[in-house]
């Protein structure tokens, strides 16, 4: 087991399922977490929690919500005047949303808010804390539900076709390149000492889903008997935060802490390019440009 002392680590969605329990092992290996989550109460519960299970009082919270970008703004701010520097970023927090069409306070549409706007600014708006890192790492979630995305640019708030599954693996593929195009920009400006990845966490037995209601709720609730841990779901997230052997990888999609090509005729540099420029307009912020 790694010893994380004195590292600096953002968990986002660190409330409940695998973000939990990423945030709880990298507390017991000595790490000072900062959860960011939505609802206080439930973060000074999880706070508590993590505080008893990692023997050290090393947890703080943040609280914003993701989809609403100003509190994004707000959250960033708030860790840039607290700590000196980031030395890992999970952005963890994802939600599936139902058969209506949601928009998010700038008037997003809710789930490309939550799954990739909100985690592009925050990662941009931290990205200063990183660089101050001797060695940082950024670790994103998506899934492999990534391969039935359909994604159009032009129709990127779903204005003409909108349904919830469909929206969620069009934003785990952005996740994917998101991640791809980040790699790509921090070699091209010859910064060494930060690194991302991004990983499929498996089919996880958490409470993910069930408020989508519809058919992807009763799909969820069938699904389950067969479904893995919340504790097996987290391994590889843990494993890209801290882990030795992959200090050095970036640009990487894993699953099960073992590096997959990621297939999707979508995924070029051409539209990763433009998915991060226009992610640059919907957020207002200029990063690695």
């Amino acid at each position: 087991m790694p010893d994380l002392q004195n590292q600096l680590i953002l968990v986002t969605g660190a409330t409940s399922g695998i973000g939990k329990v990423t945030a709880t092992k990298l507390a017991k290996m000595g790490a000072h977490i900062i959860i960011l989550a939505r609802n206080a109460e439930k973060a000074a519960d999880t706070q508590q929690e993590i505080k008893a299970a990692a023997g050290h009082d090393k947890v703080d919270v943040l609280l914003a919500d993701l989809a609403d970008l100003g509190q994004v703004r707000r959250a960033a701010a708030e860790f840039n005047a607290r700590y000196p520097r980031l030395d890992v970023l999970v952005n963890n927090a994802g939600l599936i949303f139902g058969s209506e069409r949601q928009f998010s306070p700038e008037g997003n549409e809710l789930g490309v808010a939550t799954n990739h706007l909100g985690p592009f600014l925050l990662t941009a708006l931290l990205f200063d804390k990183l660089r101050a890192s001797p060695a940082a790492r950024i670790v994103n979630v998506a899934s492999k539900v990534y391969r039935i995305a359909r994604p159009e640019l032009a129709d990127f708030q779903s204005a003409r076709s909108y349904g919830g599954l469909r929206v969620y693996a069009n934003t785990k593929l952005y996740n994917i390149m998101f991640t791809q195009e980040l790699a790509r920009r921090l070699r091209t400006h010859g910064i060494a000492n930060v690194t991302t990845n991004v990983l499929h966490p498996g089919v996880v037995a958490s409470g993910f889903g069930n408020s989508s209601g519809g058919l992807m709720g009763f799909l969820t609730q069938l699904g389950r008997p067969f479904m893995i841990s919340v504790d097996k779901g987290a391994e590889t997230s843990i494993f890209l935060a801290s882990a030795p052997e992959v200090a050095a990888i970036s640009g990487g999609y894993f699953d099960e802490e073992k590096a997959e090509p990621v297939k999707h005729p979508f995924n070029t540099p051409e539209n990763a390019a433009r998915l991060w420029a226009l992610s640059e307009v919907l957020t207002g912020t200029r990063f690695l440009d």
